[in-house]
């Protein structure tokens, strides 16, 4: 099986591992990620993977204002200390992510969380457009699924590029810090505040009502 530069990519963010390491343990698995993880973690490379299972219930609810109050950000980050929780590395993580939510409005923490029905609708849309841009049936599905890549870095929170350094996923971010603490941290919920947001689609609903209730009388 070949192994690709995303499975590669895949492999790192899971483990840490370095770059050459994930590439050789996948052409070891011939390409199966669980081996692949199993075979990095025999050889001691593995590891953030360790700590997978690990049970994370302690942590701090950020909060995070921004533009004098225009948005707002609360999200909840887990790690499995309280000892960890009180850090300075921890506490500045959560408030990069509070800041990354502000800047890049995610919908969803990860992919696993983004409903089916989403999934199908925007592919739906995709194809339509590749189609109407002259591309060959025989290559459609294939721009699809690359284009859904992009739709994941739009709407996952964890497969954003970091505001801060855009050069690393927000998955890179937490994985280093997983690292650096040697604890288990997640990230399990959020909510965003923007100022106004939905006001306007109310009024408009409104005015329509009215303009009804007007050719009524």
């Amino acid at each position: 099986m070949e192994v690709t530069t995303a499975m590669v990519k895949e492999l790192r963010e899971r483990t840490q591992a370095g770059m050459m390491d994930c590439k050789k343990a996948l052409v070891e698995s011939n390409g199966d990620m669980d081996k692949a993880i199993e075979y990095l973690r025999e050889k001691g490379l593995a590891a953030s993977a360790k700590k997978a299972g690990r049970v994370a219930s302690e942590g701090m609810v950020e909060s995070y204002i921004h533009m004098g109050g225009k948005i707002g950000v609360l999200v909840e980050v887990n790690c499995e200390t309280d000892f960890v929780a009180k850090t300075d590395t921890f506490r500045t993580l959560s408030h990069d992510l509070a800041l990354q939510i502000a800047a890049s409005n995610p919908l969803f923490v990860s992919k696993d969380e983004v409903p089916q029905e989403n999934l199908e609708k925007e592919r739906e849309i995709l194809r339509v457009q590749a189609l109407n841009e002259g591309k060959p049936e025989k290559i459609v599905d294939r721009m699809v699924e690359g284009r859904i890549e992009k739709y994941y870095k739009e709407v996952c929170l964890l497969e954003q590029p970091f505001v801060k350094d855009p050069d690393i996923t927000v998955s890179d971010l937490i994985n280093q810090a997983t690292l650096a603490s040697g604890e288990k941290i997640s990230v399990r919920r959020f909510t965003r505040y923007e100022r106004g947001e939905g006001i306007e689609k109310k009024q408009s609903d409104l005015a329509a009502e009215i303009s009804e209730l007007t050719k009524k009388a």
